[in-house]
């Protein structure tokens, strides 16, 4: 097949991650506890807030959803990396990696737009604690988050979409271990300006305008705080702001220390060790981080595990 809205390649090459041969079983052994541990750790969270009606709460309705996206975001890369590392068979099918990429943009997408929602949040707690529940209301919330939904399916639909006219005709090894956007874009023997241009404006929206939104709400907070000179208030802040300075610290982190610092050198490994930060490393330490410096998660769990010794 031929044509500029077909491809001659009907499977890719995931080039995968840089491993020694005689350290593969041995990273396959890591990368699996991983991930079970992402699961276990993120499915956890999701229930204990199902189940426990004392976090039936805004925060808690806005921490499962991010849960969720640990959970969707990690599921759609690692079990195909580990299913290359087992059976040594790096190829994967052209529409299952446009499927990979659509979906790898939709969880990462609402990661980023969570992250902005949950330090709106944390301002209105803080700063308007006597008006947060009129504020925080179930509809405003369903309004947050809805119509965000909405936008990163359509924007990871776009990108899709655009992905699915150009042409691959040569090369078909990635240089990833997984359908990553970018390093399909590198294969393409067609016109790609299009897609890099939409790459460009889009990421201003998706990434830059939302981590602008989360610095300017803990500038509020911060400036609040300093109107009332307390240890008691900032003990206080802490505690409910530092698993989410935590998370957000190590999702634009490694956002950043990507995008905004390339090396010259070696920049295809650069590329591989970050990826594996933000899609293995941070939704598996995500439910550690708001469950170790979280009262409320740890208190729910015994309830729950309570609840259920009484049952039986």
């Amino acid at each position: 097949m031929t044509g500029n809205n077909q491809t001659v390649i009907s499977q890719f090459l995931l080039l995968g991650l840089p491993i020694p041969p005689e350290h593969q079983h041995l990273f396959y052994a890591l990368f699996l506890a991983m991930y079970l541990t992402t699961v276990l750790g993120n499915l956890i969270i999701i229930i204990l807030i199902l189940l426990d009606s004392h976090l039936h709460t805004p925060m808690y309705l806005f921490l499962s959803n991010l849960s969720l996206c640990d959970l969707c975001f990690s599921s759609v890369t690692m079990p195909k990396l580990l299913h290359n590392m087992q059976s040594q068979d790096p190829s994967i099918n052209y529409v299952s990696c446009l499927t990979q990429m659509f979906f790898f943009m939709v969880f990462g997408d609402m990661e980023s737009f969570l992250l902005v929602v949950m330090a709106y949040d944390r301002y209105v707690a803080i700063c308007f604690p006597l008006h947060y529940t009129s504020i925080m209301n179930p509809k405003l919330c369903a309004c947050l988050l809805l119509p965000l939904w909405i936008v990163t399916i359509l924007h990871a639909m776009l990108h899709t979409m655009l992905m699915a006219r150009l042409s691959f005709c040569k090369n078909n090894v990635i240089l990833h271990f997984f359908c990553d956007i970018s390093a399909l874009l590198k294969l393409a023997c067609s016109d790609t300006y299009i897609n890099k241009l939409m790459i460009v404006i889009m990421s201003g929206l998706i990434m830059v305008i939302p981590f602008l939104l989360i610095v300017i709400s803990y500038a509020r907070i911060i400036l609040s705080i300093l109107k009332v000179p307390s240890i008691q208030v900032i003990h206080k802040v802490f505690s409910t702001c530092g698993s989410h300075l935590t998370v957000v610290s190590l999702f634009y982190g490694t956002i950043i220390g990507l995008y905004f610092y390339p090396s010259a050198n070696n920049s295809t490994v650069k590329e591989t060790i970050m990826a594996i930060m933000y899609t293995m490393v941070t939704p598996m330490l995500n439910p550690f981080i708001y469950s170790l410096r979280n009262r409320d998660i740890k208190g729910a769990l015994i309830r729950v595990i309570f609840n259920k010794k009484i049952s039986l």
